[in-house]
Parts: C-alpha cells; sequence; structure tokens
C-alpha cells in the first residue's frame, strides 16, 4: 500500500486521486466536477480562522453525504463523554492491570470501554481516555462529531480505511483521526487499542523553541493515505457520536466513495520508533516535556488541553543523577500506558496493556525497587530498549468512570509499592 508524506504543520495541501483526471483542476467546486462526482468540503476549522490554522478537505465523491437517511439512538452504556460522566473518586494514585479481550464478539464501537473523562465536547474543551478491546472487523462506519481521535494500538494491527483512504498501524505506531471523517477499522485477531478522544484544539507538533529546527517527531514521518474508494458500495450503517450520545442510520451508500481529494485536514499514521529523543547528557533531567509527540494548546499559553507524551527507547548517561523519573506532584494530569516492555519506574508492577491515572497534584513516582536499584546503581551509560510507555497529559482533572472504578483489573494496592520507603535522613558529615 503506497501512501503520501504528510507535513503534520497542517499549513500545507495535499492531493490525491484514485482515478487519473478525478481532481478538478483551478476550481474547488466547478459546475460540473471531472467524471460525474459531487463536490463537498469537510472543514475542521471555523473558516475565518488563521491560514496558518485553517484545516479543511476537499472530497470528490460519488456520492455526497447528505444520502444518509434519519438517525435514531445507538445505546452504548461504555462510552461516556465529559466531566458529569465520571465518578468521584479519592486523590489517590490509580492503576490498572491488563484487561483481556473478551470472548463475546466485539467490534471497534462495541468494545469501547471509557476509562476517565474531564472537560465539554459542547464547549470543545477537554479528552475522553478509552480502551477499545475487539475482536472482530466493522462491517458499519463510524463518525465522531465531538472530536478527534488519537489511536495507540497496544496489541494486534489494525486496518482503518477512511474517506481518504486506508492506513495500516501496528503497536508502536499511533493513528489520528480528524473530527467528523467517516471510518471503519478491520481486524487480524484480538486487538487492544488505547484512544484519545480530544474535544478541544487539533492534536499538532509542539513548538521546538530552545531545541531548533530539528529535534522530536520530525513532520515528514506523519503519513496519510492515497485516495481509494469501494467500487461496489453497498448500503452501510452509519453510526454518529453526536452530544455524547451515539446515534445510527442505515445509509443507502457507503460514505467510502471519495475517488479524490486535496486539503489539509487528513488522518495519518505515525511510528513512533522514529522520534528523535532529546536528553540530558551532563547531569539531572529535562522536564518530560522533551517526549512531546503531539499537543492539543488550550486558551493558556503553555498549558496543554492535551500532551501526547512517549517514553521510547534510549541513552540515559547522566552523572550524579537520580536516572529513573522523581517523586513528583505535578499540576497537569497523567493518564499512562504501556505498549510494551517495561517501564524504569515500575519494574514489576505496571505491565503492557496496564493503564495508571495520577491527577494533578496526586503525589507519585518510582516504586520502592526501582528507588532503592536506581540509588544504588553504578552510573554508567545504560540502553533503555525494548520500551514503550505514553502519557495523555491533561491541565484538568480526569474523572475516572464506573466502569473503571468497579474493574477487576483495579490494583487496589497500588500503593503498597511505595510502603517500604524508609526515613534515610542522618546527620552525620
Amino acid at each position: 500500500m503506497s501512501e503520501l508524506r504528510y507535513l503534520a504543520g497542517f499549513g500545507n495541501q495535499f492531493e490525491s486521486e484514485a482515478v487519473p483526471g478525478a481532481l478538478p483542476v483551478g476550481r474547488n467546486s466547478p459546475q460540473r466536477p471531472p467524471l460525474g462526482l459531487y463536490a463537498e468540503l469537510l472543514s475542521g476549522s471555523a473558516f475565518t480562522a488563521p491560514r496558518a490554522e485553517n484545516r479543511r478537505t476537499w472530497m470528490y465523491r460519488r456520492q455526497p453525504s447528505v444520502r444518509a437517511g434519519a438517525y435514531e439512538p445507538l445505546p452504548h452504556v461504555y462510552w461516556k463523554t465529559g466531566a458529569a460522566a465520571g465518578v468521584a473518586a479519592p486523590p489517590d494514585p490509580l492503576r490498572w492491570h491488563p484487561i483481556e479481550v473478551p470472548a463475546a464478539p466485539l467490534d471497534f464501537i462495541d468494545g469501547l470501554r471509557t476509562i476517565a473523562v474531564n472537560g465539554d465536547a459542547d464547549a470543545q474543551t477537554g479528552i475522553a481516555v478509552h480502551l477499545v478491546l475487539a475482536n472482530r472487523s466493522m462491517d458499519r462506519a463510524f463518525v465522531n462529531a465531538d472530536g478527534e481521535m488519537l489511536l495507540v494500538p497496544q496489541q494486534g494491527a489494525l486496518t482503518i480505511t477512511t474517506e481518504l483512504g486506508v492506513l495500516q498501524a501496528a503497536p508502536g505506531e499511533i493513528v489520528l483521526l480528524p473530527r467528523g471523517l467517516a471510518f471503519k477499522v478491520a481486524l487480524a485477531g484480538p486487538a487492544r487499542c488505547y484512544v484519545c478522544e480530544n474535544y478541544g484544539a487539533p492534536l499538532r507538533l509542539p513548538e521546538l523553541g530552545p531545541i531548533g529546527s530539528n529535534g522530536l517527531a520530525n513532520a515528514r514521518d506523519f503519513l496519510a493515505p492515497v485516495a481509494a474508494f469501494e467500487v461496489d458500495p453497498q448500503r452501510t450503517q452509519i453510526v454518529k457520536k453526536f452530544g455524547g450520545r451515539l446515534w445510527r442510520t442505515e445509509a443507502p451508500v457507503s460514505p467510502f466513495d471519495v475517488v479524490a481529494w486535496h486539503g489539509n485536514l487528513v488522518p495519518f499514521k505515525y511510528d513512533t520508533a522514529r522520534f528523535m529523543t532529546i536528553g540530558s547528557i551532563s547531569f539531572d533531567h529535562p522536564d518530560p516535556s522533551i517526549f512531546t509527540v503531539l499537543t492539543s494548546p488550550s486558551d493558556t499559553p503553555g498549558t496543554a488541553n492535551c500532551d501526547f507524551v512517549i517514553f521510547p527507547p534510549r541513552w540515559l548517561v547522566m552523572e550524579d543523577t537520580f536516572r529513573p523519573p522523581w517523586y513528583h506532584r505535578n499540576l497537569m494530569s497523567e493518564f499512562m500506558g504501556l505498549v510494551h516492555g517495561q517501564y524504569d519506574a515500575k519494574p514489576e508492577g505496571f505491565r503492557p496493556g496496564g493503564m495508571s491515572l495520577h491527577n494533578g497534584m496526586v503525589p507519585h513516582g518510582p516504586d520502592a525497587e526501582a528507588f532503592e536499584r536506581a540509588s544504588q546503581a553504578e552510573l554508567v551509560p545504560q540502553k533503555l530498549d525494548d520500551t514503550l510507555a505514553f502519557m495523555f497529559e491533561t491541565r484538568w482533572r480526569l474523572r475516572p468512570t464506573e466502569y473503571a472504578m468497579t474493574a477487576a483489573a483495579l490494583d487496589r494496592r497500588y500503593a503498597d509499592c511505595w510502603a517500604t520507603l524508609v526515613d534515610r535522613f542522618h546527620t552525620d558529615a
């Protein structure tokens, strides 16, 4: 499958056509688009947004998306939206062991379980954190009108068909699906996937500041699909998330009938192995913001609605430094997942497929074993390998859902990992 290289600065325009001549030249919406197609615009920003922030894509399709029919409610007891959908939870560190994929048939929609929420989708602030546990491919389409969706596969590969083409993603890669774009997910077997549903400003590359022009995630490594369409589009059920609820309709045609497109509002995937890690080569730690892949800014400069941060393989060479993450309490709330390997601050209790939540001002840090080991370690150059953890970090408190707080996977003894830390104070010179 060929793919376009996509510069994720979002100011660039890209185009793709599945049939030569399908793209009109010089006009976005000519009186008669080529090949008898319909012109349709998908806007991801206000029309008058600054040019550098303006996101939109023109699609040239066999049938316009207005041919969808009337929607009816689709119950989903596990998908929650907004802070009000969370439950009261104490200011404790929270951790969940991996949740197994059920044996019952579940596609991407049915298998979604909301873990934590904040913000308000209608006010376009905040996020929701989900876990998808699925074992069968979708035979329907999904459209999220509330926010964009960042997918972090942990088990099993995903084949994601969108209106603009097809993306394939395996653990170690991520996929960002814009708000309002139809997609479906096919599986080759059981799959576990973390999801950040972002209601705020669209995710983008962070500014680099003193780092300069190179480092972190490089724009050239973000890939978008080439145009592709279903040759024989069939009647399709479309599920839409709108106003915090799911709705469904039986559309007479498939939404995957776009023959050509051009614009800068596109889905993309990114291989985290291409992240250029920055670190200290003398002593101490830079702040973990150096691991930011994508950011959704808020109305407060420097304080994100959501940051997507990864902890990939890297060298540690700092001298006279406690190398794992230090004990800390942060303004930002941190939801963490582990894709594979071992996380250096929690060598035993945090397993691939697991999750943790440390809300704002909730203290956390390395467990007692990690502290003892790092305090006594010989500080030679050390390679952290075969590891990939990530965080969804947000300025607002994340409220866990009832599903999360009643799950058997909730580690009710998480705090015990610090119980053997002792008072080491002494007055010896």
